[in-house]
């Protein structure tokens, strides 16, 4: 959208998470918080997108870098939510059109929701859109006050009054802002509340006063305004990634044994027809072709399985590929920049490493295959190790096509 902007919030110390890392780098089902975020922002279309940062701030700059359209403000000191919004002045001010307000913490938000909230912004021309929730258990959060079914204000849990704190319509930090009217706004807010810090709900108030228009778009499952806090709550919004992944997977025609011991990363990829045991991790940027099966206990990182594989029990694949029909197992360990071609066989505790191994190769056991070019058709006897440093640099093992290797042979 060419009048939208989307400012998303960094700049907090995380103290909850006892942790030397920026909170929002702190993975969920695999992917750092702050990039689920960003990926249903942009998937808006914005003309700008601008993250306020803070606390380990180079640290959170370098883990974005490959974000290479994101702008970057310091707010330090941090003082507030308002506060913070208030350091972007130099890129958005005098601009035209909104500003999608966003918490870097707060990542299970879908894009179809942002979408709405942008929507109804645009449609009723009003100051600011508020994201609103009802739930069950408010405590901790803000409490949507309303008179004659208009938003009133925003109060705050610290500063709320009993009878307010029983309100279960809480804020979720999520706004909209018409920009005309924004700085001028945030310039006037005070600091006369429980933390002594310039709360962004006070801009509601304000507006209410001078009378412009207050709406908000209310969520149907509240999950997706979780924040993360700490080291619990990280879990719980992995757990519920998770659970959604699976059940996704599942009405795809994928054969999950028993989802709650399966933990699978948001951006894997299964193919139809695949069976997964019990106990599996499927991590990373993996994809799994049709008709595989993977067994119990296995761990498969960032790596490609064409159709047809057969992952036998308590193997750990990393940065590999896998051809149609291989089999793999049980416990063996397939290490980075190993390609097994179509039918390739390894069985128990072997070890591959920067390996390629042609079409139809058996390695059955007991072996370990190092920065080696095996052909088509080999055997590999039980024992084999390729030797290949020197003691100065890793050299070339080639194996041809056809060739027998017998059992416990060193190959230097």
């Amino acid at each position: 959208m060419s009048d939208l902007h989307v400012v998303i919030l960094a700049a907090g110390k995380g103290t909850r998470m006892k942790s030397s890392r920026p909170k929002v780098l702190h993975r969920v089902a695999g992917r750092p918080m702050i990039e689920y975020v960003l990926g249903a922002a942009q998937s808006l279309a914005p003309r700008t997108t601008t993250v306020v940062v803070g606390h380990m701030k180079e640290r959170l700059q370098q883990g974005l870098e490959h974000y290479p359209d994101l702008s970057f403000v310091t707010q330090e000191p941090q003082l507030g939510t308002g506060h913070a919004l208030l350091q972007t002045a130099g890129i958005l001010e005098g601009q035209n059109g909104f500003v999608l307000l966003l918490s870097g913490d707060v990542p299970l938000l879908k894009s179809h929701t942002l979408a709405a909230l942008v929507n109804k912004h645009g449609e009723t021309n009003a100051a600011a859109t508020v994201l609103t929730a009802v739930v069950d258990q408010p405590y901790g959060y803000g409490r949507i006050v309303r008179i004659k079914g208009r938003v009133s204000r925003i109060v705050e849990e610290r500063d709320a009054s009993p009878a307010q704190r029983k309100i279960r319509e809480i804020n979720s930090g999520v706004y909209v802002f018409s920009l005309a009217p924004l700085f001028e706004a945030l310039r006037g807010l005070a600091t006369a509340n429980a933390q002594g810090e310039y709360y962004l709900t006070d801009l509601i108030s304000t507006y209410r006063r001078r009378r412009r228009g207050v709406e908000t778009v209310m969520l149907e499952d509240p999950d997706e305004i979780r924040g993360i806090n700490s080291r619990s709550e990280l879990a719980e919004a992995s757990r519920i990634v998770r659970q959604k992944k699976n059940e996704e997977l599942m009405a795809a025609g994928v054969t999950i044994e028993d989802p709650a011991t399966t933990y699978i990363d948001d951006d894997v990829l299964v193919g139809a027809d695949t069976v997964i045991h019990p106990g599996v991790h499927l991590e990373g940027k993996t994809q799994i072709g049709q008709a595989c099966e993977i067994h119990a206990g296995v761990r498969i990182i960032n790596s490609v399985l064409d159709d047809r594989v057969t992952v036998q029990n308590f193997c750990v694949i990393n940065g590999g590929r896998l051809g149609a029909g291989v089999t793999i197992g049980p416990f063996a360990h397939v290490r980075p920049d190993t390609h097994l071609h179509e039918s390739v066989h390894i069985g128990n505790f072997v070890e591959l490493k920067k390996s390629t191994l042609g079409k139809g190769t058996k390695a059955g056991h007991l072996s370990y295959l190092g920065d080696s070019v095996i052909g088509e058709g080999v055997n590999i006897g039980a024992g084999t190790i390729t030797c290949n440093y020197d003691g100065t640099q890793k050299n070339l093992t080639t194996i041809e096509d056809g060739a027998f290797i017998g059992s416990d042979t060193q190959l230097v």
